[in-house]
């Protein structure tokens, strides 16, 4: 039976996706929704406020959490790069359109589009999204324009001016439809995203490059000099195949990263690493998730779920890959597959689950429900180790329902 105390001290290392929000923002979700994870469970929580550290790209805010009979304090350390990610939107929106085009182009030709799709449907339609509805809101662009066209001719006026009219109602018309969506379909900022993550999956961008080699010192130095029982790297969505990234240069600097000292964990939750791992060129990636993958001194948790359109699920993150291990030499990932189901209060998942940019970031969300297997703010601040909560997950909720009270128990959430 899983002792129900097992962690004091935890070092949280998050590795910030494709997001320009930043440290703000962040910040101030994880405190909005740890103080809704005490609510939930009836704990005490304090969170100081963030730590910036301009010079290392980082950030860290601490957090003491208090149950019935144990106490978690936490770090956590938040690594910075929205300042990249910025200059990236600050792109020139013609540069974005077209170049979108060219990347998702060249996704169709080489056979990575086709790849996704095989993986895993539903996230393959999701990539094709931004190049349909562009397209789909440059056609009613012209239809809109030609009408325009025909109608000043047909009031007898000239036909270049015609043509003029034309040109700019239809241009007009696309603009208009592209920045009145934007806050729901979030168009501009997939077509960065897109063109983005295949540069880095071809080595073009060598700011990515420095600053991933610069997380990697901060997470030495960071579990070197740290005292916590447990070390968790988190990545999410985008942030999933940085973070491999990251750990895997960390592992270059100290191979014995995780044997001295206290346990390194990696958590990728919401991943989507085949939008690199799968490109011909990435070749360098799979040799990272391959390194990984038999660290024998690194404990890698993969949680999936269906119901995020934006995570590949399921799929097995070294063997998708086409990496060909032993059985006893592949030491991870752990995959757990989880149901918002467990998450979310009843009669809400029908109408969340279509939401998708909002499900996708459930997984940094607090729960709803008491007892999942799943719970990001448990893993943060919970007296349970990762490797405990993810193998035993039954035995996890058994343990901490001791320390919160029977309405731990999923079967009486509500």
């Amino acid at each position: 039976m899983i002792a129900p105390v097992q962690v004091r001290r935890r070092l949280v290392i998050y590795v910030q996706g494709y997001d320009p929000r930043g440290l703000a923002e962040y910040y101030r979700m994880f405190r909005r929704e740890f103080r809704r994870s005490c609510e939930l469970y009836g704990l005490t929580g304090k969170i100081g406020k963030p730590q910036d550290d301009p010079r290392h790209f980082t950030a860290h805010w601490d957090i003491a959490t208090d149950g019935d009979g144990w106490q978690v304090e936490t770090r956590y350390l938040f690594l910075r790069w929205e300042d990249i990610i910025r200059q990236d939107f600050a792109r020139p929106v013609w540069w974005k359109i077209l170049h979108m085009y060219l990347t998702m182009g060249a996704a169709l030709a080489n056979g990575v589009v086709w790849r996704i799709l095989k993986a895993h449907w539903r996230f393959g339609l999701f990539i094709l999204f931004p190049l349909v509805l562009m397209t789909v809101w440059v056609l009613l662009g012209a239809v809109f324009g030609t009408l325009c066209m025909q109608l000043v001719a047909s009031l007898g006026a000239p036909a270049v001016v015609a043509r003029i009219v034309g040109v700019v109602t239809g241009l007009g018309a696309f603009a208009s439809m592209l920045w009145l969506t934007e806050p729901q379909t979030y168009l501009l900022y997939l077509c960065d995203d897109v063109v983005s993550t295949r540069q880095f999956a071809y080595r073009q961008r060598p700011d990515w490059e420095a600053r991933m080699e610069a997380f990697a010192g901060e997470v030495v130095d960071a579990v070197h000099g740290s005292k916590a029982d447990e070390v968790v790297i988190v990545g999410h969505s985008s942030g999933s195949f940085l973070a491999v990234d990251v750990l895997d240069r960390a592992l270059a600097r100290d191979p014995q990263l995780g044997s001295h000292g206290p346990r390194v964990r990696l958590l990728t939750i919401g991943a989507n690493l085949p939008i690199v791992g799968f490109n011909r060129q990435a070749q360098w990636f799979r040799d990272r998730l391959r390194r990984v993958a038999v660290a024998p001194d690194i404990d890698w948790v993969d949680y999936q779920s269906r119901h995020d359109i934006m995570n590949f699920w399921p799929f097995d993150p070294i063997a998708g890959h086409g990496i060909v291990l032993e059985a006893d030499e592949r030491q991870n990932p752990t995959v757990i597959a989880i149901s918002f189901r467990d998450l979310w209060k009843p009669g809400n998942f029908g109408r969340r689950r279509w939401r998708f940019f909002q499900a996708h970031f459930q997984f940094l969300l607090a729960n709803e429900r008491r007892g999942a297997a799943y719970d990001y703010y448990l893993i943060c601040c919970g007296p349970l180790d990762l490797l405990s909560r993810a193998m035993k997950p039954q035995e996890a909720i058994a343990a901490m329902a001791a320390k919160t009270g029977p309405d731990a128990d999923p079967s009486t959430a509500g």
